[in-house]
């Protein structure tokens, strides 16, 4: 079977394959270094030092392939694609809570790219499918855990802010 396609911007893309290289040519390099050193130190069946060090190797090596793998997934939704004034991936979204009047900013992304803490949601979550394809003006509802949520799109920008 084949395991589903994965929305990415570019700035997402881009950033899983220094995440690659990085791993591969940084951190693999020295996770080698010292299973080689334990190595060195003589009996292995009694080297923590070693064992660890294998570990931790391992990890990186299982890190790297479930990089691949996401990379061999990827597709890359070009934001440019789409009107300006659409919610879609990769465009910051600005919404009004019409219960609370409180205003909320995201931008929606791709998987890897998530960053609740600064606004950055899935494109797949909830929100985001409520939202996409809407326009300034339009409100939505969509079924949260804690119950109905009703928003108004007070504006769409793109992902830097710029207008």
């Amino acid at each position: 079977m084949e395991a589903s396609r994965i929305p990415m911007t570019r700035q997402g893309y881009e950033k899983l394959k220094a995440e690659i290289d990085r791993l591969q040519n940084e951190v693999m390099v020295e996770a080698e270094k010292r299973v080689a050193k334990a190595r060195a130190e003589g009996d292995l069946r009694e080297n923590a030092e070693y064992h660890a060090a294998r570990e931790s190797l391992a990890l990186i090596q299982e890190k790297l392939a479930q990089l691949y793998e996401k990379l061999r997934r990827a597709y890359i939704v070009e934001v440019e694609e789409s009107p300006p004034d659409v919610v879609a991936m990769g465009r910051k979204v600005v919404l009004r809570d019409l219960e609370t009047d409180e205003l909320e900013t995201y931008t929606l992304v791709g998987l890897g790219e998530e960053n609740y803490a600064e606004g950055k949601i899935l494109v797949s979550s909830p929100l985001a499918q409520a939202i996409l394809g809407k326009r300034k003006g339009d409100q939505v509802s969509f079924q949260a855990p804690m119950g109905m949520i009703h928003l108004e799109i007070v504006d769409v920008l793109p992902a830097d802010g710029s207008t």
